[in-house]
């Protein structure tokens, strides 16, 4: 399992329904409230065979009240 991180920036006065979503969704590992230009930091774990574009895509961009995302890939834990 890989952990990718997305940063999601919700409509003004949405974050807590944002976030209220992705539980109910279940496809959030962690999730935290951020300051500065996004709301949400969201850790979640993909499989080496799951399309992670079609997955944030799909599952979380959708979402009612998100904005933008950005997506961290990552690699190497340390």
């Amino acid at each position: 399992m890989k952990p990718i991180f997305i940063q999601l920036q919700c409509a003004p006065g949405r974050t807590y329904e944002v976030a209220d979503a992705l539980y109910k969704a279940e496809v959030v590992s962690e999730l935290y409230s951020t300051s500065g230009e996004y709301d949400l930091l969201m850790k979640i774990y993909l499989t080496a065979d799951q399309d992670a574009g079609k997955f944030i895509n799909e599952k979380i961009a959708s979402i009612p009240g998100i904005v933008r995302t950005l997506t961290t890939m990552t690699f190497t834990a340390f």
